[in-house]
């Protein structure tokens, strides 16, 4: 494990790393796709494993990310710069197929910890959080132009807040536009958020939802999934860890839809219950909230 801290960040302990590895098994040869490689954290690990770097994908929609890929790319591993849903629908139409695919739907904790980037509420910044830094609309545009209704639901489905909470938290917040920074959003959030406020600062959840919004992170995940089959090769793993159940309902209900094909399915689920962070990878804080489930190509 000490060779590796030189290839991502010390700060960034790759989520459920023992667990990816034991579930998804790498062999010497098998080619590998990371549809959101980050700081190569998990991908360092398989392609050690795998020692097939020609054949091997990584993606990230991430310009940080990518340039810190590049020592990857000089090894003969391909690097693609787009957001996974488009990279999976490219690698279908090019008709490649891999022997491993994981998909970690995390922000990775360089993103999350860089004030600029905007995704922190412990470094101001300002209100971006895009995870492609070239394009689309930023938190701070859509605040400025959504509607109290838009917000509202924005913050209550993806974000998870109960109903009246939302629709009390749009209110303010869009009493109070125009936003830039992060610092000025969150502690508008703080002191009007209704009820008991936990260890969690008030404005997480928010914050995550916009993130969502901004990045279509769920149509991505929509988009993605029922491409698996056909970017897989026969046998081949395919791990997804997800951070809350909203994606997890997503990578749920479509592994249950193909064990339910009967003859049909393409894949079948490994893992009978999702391995989570909380029990199976103790000792990293980000992991927490991670689940992973796992399937083969039959």
């Amino acid at each position: 494990m000490g060779e590796m801290s030189k290839e991502h960040p010390p700060h960034h302990v790759p989520v459920l790393f023992d667990a990816v590895l034991r579930e998804l098994a790498p062999q010497k040869g098998e080619s590998y796709l990371d549809l959101t490689a980050g700081y190569a954290g998990h991908a360092t690990g398989i392609l050690e494993l795998t020692q097939n770097d020609k054949e091997s994908v990584l993606v990230d929609r991430d310009d940080y990310a990518i340039a810190h890929l590049q020592h990857l790319a000089d090894r003969g591993v391909q690097l693609m710069h787009t957001d996974f849903a488009s990279a999976a629908t490219q690698l279908v139409e090019e008709g490649k197929a891999f022997d491993l695919i994981l998909i970690d739907l995390g922000v990775s904790s360089p993103q999350l910890d860089q004030g600029e980037r905007g995704f922190s509420l412990k470094h101001n910044g300002p209100l971006d959080m895009r995870m492609d830094r070239s394009t689309g609309q930023t938190a701070a545009d859509l605040i400025n132009t959504t509607t109290i209704q838009e917000l509202a639901t924005i913050i209550h489905e993806y974000g998870e807040e109960p109903y009246m909470q939302a629709k009390n938290l749009a209110e303010v917040i869009i009493a109070n536009k125009p936003y830039s920074d992060t610092e000025t959003l969150a502690a508008l959030i703080k002191q009007n958020y209704r009820g008991r406020q936990g260890k969690i600062h008030p404005a997480t959840r928010t914050f995550q939802a916009l993130r969502i919004a901004v990045n279509d992170e769920l149509g991505q995940v929509k988009t993605t999934l029922p491409l698996l089959p056909k970017l897989l090769k026969k046998g081949g793993r395919v791990g997804v860890i997800s951070f809350h159940s909203l994606e997890d309902r997503l990578v749920k209900r479509f592994f249950k839809e193909q064990e339910d094909a009967g003859f049909e399915a393409e894949l079948q689920t490994l893992t009978k219950k999702p391995i989570s962070g909380a029990t199976d990878d103790v000792h990293n804080p980000r992991s927490r909230s991670a689940k992973l489930r796992v399937a083969v190509k039959k």
